[in-house]
C-alpha cells in the first residue's frame, strides 16, 4: 500500500510539471520556444528575397515580443487569425497540432486583430493553441504584412527574409508541405 501511495505521488508530481499552466493566459510567454535544436538544418534563402516587416507587440499575457528576436534564431510562421473567423476556426485544430510538431524548430506566432480578450482566450483554449499570440490591437502588424482579413499566413526564414505569404491562409497539410519545401532540409524533419 505504501508503495502504491509513493507511486501515486510521483505520477501526480510529474503531471504537474508537464504541459501548459491552466491558469496562465493562452498564447503568453509560457508558449515561447525553448533552445534551438542542435540538428536544425535549414535551406538557404534565395538571393534577393525581401525582408519581413519587423514588428514588436504584446502577447496575450502582456509580455513584450520582438519578432526579429525569434527569427534571428529560427524560422517563423505567422498566423493571422481571429476568434470570430469561421475559416480560422475550421483550420485551427490542425494548425495547432502542426505548431506542436515543429515546436522549437519553426516557431508559429499568432497575430490577432479586432478580438475581445475573453473570446480570444476561449478560442485559444478550445483549439489547444500552444504558441505565442501577439495582440495587434490597432492592426499595425497586419497592415505591414498587407493582411486585410484573418486567415492569412506568412513564412519568415531564419534571419528575417519573407519567403512567402498566403492571403487566404492554408490548411495544415499544405502548410506542412510549404514549411518542408521552403525552410527545412530533409535531415531536420
Amino acid at each position: 500500500m505504501r508503495l502504491l501511495a509513493l507511486l501515486l505521488v510521483a505520477v501526480l508530481g510529474l503531471a504537474a510539471c508537464g504541459g501548459a499552466d491552466p491558469e496562465a493566459p493562452a498564447g503568453g510567454a509560457a508558449t515561447l520556444p525553448g533552445p534551438v535544436p542542435a540538428d536544425l538544418a535549414l535551406r538557404p534563402v534565395p538571393p534577393g528575397t525581401p525582408s519581413a516587416p519587423v514588428f514588436t507587440g504584446t502577447l496575450t499575457d502582456g509580455t513584450a515580443l520582438a519578432a526579429a528576436d525569434l527569427w534571428a534564431e529560427r524560422p517563423v510562421v505567422l498566423l493571422f487569425f481571429a476568434s470570430w473567423c469561421t475559416t480560422c476556426a475550421d483550420r485551427q485544430d490542425a494548425l495547432s497540432d502542426l505548431a506542436r510538431d515543429y515546436r522549437d524548430r519553426v516557431v508559429f506566432v499568432g497575430v490577432v486583430t479586432g478580438d475581445e480578450p475573453a473570446e480570444l482566450e476561449a478560442y485559444l483554449r478550445a483549439h489547444e493553441a500552444e504558441f505565442p499570440v501577439v495582440v495587434d490591437a490597432d492592426g499595425t502588424i497586419s497592415r505591414s504584412y498587407a493582411v486585410r482579413e484573418p486567415g492569412a499566413v506568412a513564412v519568415v526564414a531564419k534571419g528575417g527574409a519573407l519567403l512567402r505569404g498566403w492571403p487566404g491562409g492554408l490548411d495544415a497539410s499544405t502548410l506542412d508541405n510549404r514549411i518542408r519545401e521552403l525552410l527545412l532540409d530533409e535531415v531536420s524533419r
